[in-house]
């Protein structure tokens, strides 16, 4: 599969961990109708390391895939995309799992072909490769809770039992209800995210596990966690740290397809997290790469410099309220974030 089994000698300072799998989907029109897929690459995890990646960091993706045609895929996309792979293990008996994605105007569902996969494999006895002690950030998410047993105690072993003192954990919750039962996901996710020193979660999301109609009452039910996120959609996304709350309204995008925009988000705010960016401003990032990966079928479309995108995040008020994400007016981000650059000088 051409990939180094030796590690860097450096790790890179953020690492993110989780299953990735090959995507297949129609261009246009339903699956049932189709008789041309289109070959695309989508995991949580990887998709915030690419969107990291892009934003100009130095990040590695870790994870297990198949020693097939699939897992070569991935490898290639996510090493195109700027992401380190030196850790990536590649199991001869497990597959890479795959996914398709029923495409109508308005909604998309997946079918997911993952059981048994390489990256089910993951276990505690995976945690010397993640060489945390060399991290300043790891991210992961909830989704890898849900692939197996040993992939759960993975996660209980990086975010309870056997904490690095001086990484920072992100957990993104991303609860997917086709992977595991919603009594069962609540609570497991709960436990999680409780432990994380950064957490994001959809309002909605939070809904449906919790019962929390407000972020708020979000906040409520994880007191502690030092950066809390709660994204409400296209609406606004809401910080909460200590007694602080700050509210960031999204901007105005095309939808195209929504998945794949949470991760983006996930990766626009960790970057400015990482800048150390005030926080509005790392949720205005957030939002950019968000409104950006919406126009788009793929969870990883080719972006925009990051440079406009970064300066682009700069603005406030009006400016940033004016902002309309679509095919017609991506090329104006340059001069948005001409104008966010002058303002920040």
């Amino acid at each position: 599969m051409n990939t180094k089994r030796t590690a860097a000698r450096t790790p890179p300072p953020i690492l993110c961990l989780g299953e990735t799998m090959v995507l297949l989907t129609p261009d246009s029109g339903r699956l049932a109708k189709s008789s041309h897929l289109g070959i695309h690459v989508g995991g949580a995890e990887s998709n915030v390391a690419a969107g990291i990646a892009h934003l100009g960091h130095d990040v590695e993706w870790i994870s297990r895939l198949g020693d097939d045609p699939f897992g070569r895929i991935i490898i290639d996309f996510l090493r195109g995309r700027g992401v380190h792979l030196d850790r990536v293990q590649v199991d001869p008996d497990r597959p890479t799992g795959v996914y398709f994605k029923d495409r109508e105007p308005g909604a998309s569902r997946v079918f997911y072909y993952r059981a048994g996969s390489a990256a089910s494999a993951l276990s505690p006895t995976d945690s010397p490769t993640l060489a945390l002690e060399h991290r300043t950030l790891c991210h992961v998410s909830g989704i890898t809770a849900a692939l197996s047993s040993s992939a759960n105690n993975l996660l209980q072993h990086i975010l309870i039992d056997h904490r690095a003192p001086d990484v920072l954990i992100s957990f993104d919750v991303n609860y997917r209800p086709a992977l595991w039962p919603l009594k069962t996901a609540a609570t497991r996710l709960l436990e999680l995210a409780s432990h994380a020193d950064i957490v994001v979660v959809g309002r909605d999301e939070a809904q449906a596990l919790w019962g929390t109609e407000r972020a708020e009452d979000v906040r409520a039910i994880l007191p502690d966690v030092p950066h809390l996120v709660v994204k409400d959609a296209g609406i606004e996304a809401v910080h909460f740290t200590g007694q602080t709350i700050t509210h960031q309204p999204a901007l105005s995008a095309e939808i195209v397809e929504p998945v794949g925009a949470g991760d983006a988000f996930a990766a626009g705010y960790l970057s400015g997290f990482l800048r150390g960016f005030d926080t509005p401003r790392a949720l205005r990032l957030g939002h950019l790469m968000a409104g950006l990966t919406l126009q788009h079928v793929s969870d990883l479309p080719v972006l925009p410099d990051s440079e406009d995108i970064v300066g682009a995040s700069a603005l406030e008020g009006e400016d940033w309220a004016g902002i309309r994400l679509n095919a017609t007016h991506l090329h104006d981000l340059k001069s948005l974030s001409q104008k966010g650059n002058t303002r920040v000088h």
